[in-house]
């Protein structure tokens, strides 16, 4: 049963109180701009287009073009991304650049002579959906930036082209997927050596046709990339490699402007990326079951239950009802604070439950939304904020580099159900809502994130990991949020993720061994690990003044202010 609104933290509320009058009364003694990405290269790139009077929509797409290149294992413009901006004006903007389906695309397309073909949608020439990314840069830029993507992509092609040495992350995740990227000759020739054997830490990742195709948008816009010679090179490889993306699926691709989702949270205003995205509208959800019970105040193995059970119940719904808005009919109701109430009355404080399905919010039928990743955070104190999350899904999404091009496309065609009730690559479940169907977008977890106290913005947080993205970035609110962390502490604290199907709770082990014995007594099956995911985060500090960017500490990145 949730607790009564009555016994929740006092000090909870004071502490709110006093951070909304000193966020109020305070102000910076001087401009600063703040960024957080997992890799130093691109930190650096977004502190550079700072320094050349950018702002933080322009730092943001600085530092996702040079990731594109320093981290071309998780992301890259032959992928996708959502931007959640709030503008200096008030204004809250969220763009899809999700991948979409090709003109062909169906719902049986893996099944292949009687038999579905699970790899098929991972790896080669059936394995991607048209990129969305640079369309939603160029988007973002013109709305609200002060750079145009030519002077952007400028100081990241030069980065390509004089490489840079690959870190640890990189040269095992190289490793790992070295076969598949041998069966692609243009792949191969770009992160394999000679022999065969993949490039090591420290050795230098050259990408000289990459730089080469930065250089020719800059010179020409995005037309080259989605009406020109790349779209062309592209429809040439996939006819002559069984592939069914065409040049008219290119041209065909638009970014999509949609509107936030905002609900509240202990006197916060969350503000989250709808559908498509899976991620923001189970943030929003999570977090409203949570706030009927002192989550502050509960012992760790007491609030890691009650926060599992919570997850439980909105995967569960995930599963069902959570498709491309543009195809599916997805509930408002889902972040309904009613059917949260309704959804937090199910939970036993001190046992598992067996969720065997999902829910049925307020006004289902009618009432609907409109039709390997990584995450990077920007702010300045002019109040331009961004949260921004990119990916061309597993490790080197397809393993395929179009020839010439240097562009690494996505596998994101394994995010869709390919046949309802399979599971995906991070064995996820789907139904009907995200079967595969021509020109649709699939589900993605990807849930940046802003929360804005008073109207003003205070954190801007996202994470990359496939589904663990949602459970990442909600903990990483309520840590800072319910526990009053600085974002450094709020991102280093032990994590843990349920996401319903299967049935395991994923938990690290730095809670301790009194807490995983109490959370199995309760009935959870437990899946160790020694640490996952990869969240970054801003926070804007009444009490310094300042801002306070945190990369996450179990892989390498930069945080850095100016």
């Amino acid at each position: 049963m949730p607790f009564p609104p009555r016994l929740l933290s006092l000090v909870a509320f004071l502490a709110i109180a006093i951070k909304a009058s000193a966020l109020l009364a305070q102000s910076p003694a001087s401009p600063q701009q703040a960024v957080a990405t997992v890799h130093p290269l691109a930190t650096d790139a977004a502190l550079a287009a700072f320094a050349d009077g950018g702002n933080a929509i322009d730092a943001a797409i600085a530092a996702a073009l040079t990731l594109g290149i320093a981290d071309s294992h998780n992301s890259g413009i032959g992928g996708g991304c959502f931007i959640l901006i709030h503008a200096a004006n008030g204004t809250l903007t969220a763009i899809d650049g999700r991948e979409m389906a090709p003109a062909t695309a169906s719902r049986d397309m893996y099944i292949i002579n009687g038999k579905l073909d699970e790899k098929a949608s991972k790896t080669g020439s059936l394995a991607s959906a048209v990129p969305g990314a640079l369309a939603a840069y160029d988007l973002a830029l013109k709305k609200h930036g002060r750079k145009s993507l030519a002077d952007l992509l400028t100081p990241a092609a030069d980065l390509a082209e004089r490489g840079f040495p690959i870190d640890e992350v990189f040269a095992r995740k190289l490793a790992s997927v070295k076969a598949d990227l041998a069966s692609f000759p243009a792949s191969a020739a770009i992160f394999l050596k000679p022999d065969g054997s993949p490039l090591n830490k420290g050795d230098t990742l050259i990408q000289t046709d990459l730089a080469k195709t930065y250089r020719a948008i800059a010179s020409n816009g995005p037309d080259w990339f989605y009406k020109g010679p790349f779209a062309q090179q592209t429809e040439a490889w996939m006819k002559a490699n069984g592939g069914i993306t065409t040049a008219a699926d290119f041209a065909a691709y638009q970014p999509e402007p949609r509107t936030p989702i905002k609900v509240r949270y202990r006197n916060h205003d969350i503000v989250c990326m709808p559908p498509p995205s899976s991620g923001g509208v189970h943030v929003a959800q999570i977090l409203q079951i949570m706030e009927h019970f002192p989550i502050a105040t509960l012992p760790a193995a007491d609030r890691v239950h009650l926060i599992t059970e919570a997850m439980k119940l909105a995967f569960a719904d995930r599963a069902h009802w959570l498709g491309d808005p543009a195809f599916a009919k997805v509930p408002r109701g889902l972040v309904d604070p009613e059917y949260a109430a309704s959804l937090a009355k199910q939970i036993d404080p001190k046992k598992a439950a067996d969720v065997k399905g999902h829910g049925f919010p307020p006004r289902w039928e009618g009432d609907i939304f409109g039709k390997h990743t990584t995450h990077l955070s920007t702010a300045d104190t002019e109040g331009n904020w961004v949260a921004l999350t990119q990916t061309i899904n597993t490790a080197f999404g397809s393993k395929v580099v179009i020839p010439g091009t240097g562009v690494l496309l996505n596998n994101e065609m394994d995010d869709f159900s390919i046949q309802p009730g399979v599971p995906n690559a991070f064995k996820l479940i789907g139904a009907e809502a995200n079967a595969v169907a021509a020109g649709k977008r699939p589900l993605s977890s990807m849930s940046p994130t802003l929360v804005l106290l008073d109207g003003r913005p205070i954190l801007t947080v996202g994470a990359a990991g496939g589904p663990t993205i949602i459970t990442q970035t909600l903990l990483a609110i309520s840590n800072i949020i319910d526990h009053g962390m600085k974002p450094a502490e709020a991102l280093a604290a032990p994590r843990f993720h349920h996401q319903w199907a299967p049935a395991e709770l994923k938990i690290e082990s730095a809670f301790g061994p009194e807490t995983l014995k109490t959370l199995s007594n309760q009935g959870h099956t437990l899946s160790e690990s020694p640490g996952f995911g990869a969240c970054q985060a801003i926070l804007w500090d009444p009490q310094s003044a300042k801002l306070l960017p945190a990369h996450d500490p179990r892989v390498p990145g930069k945080a850095a202010v100016r």
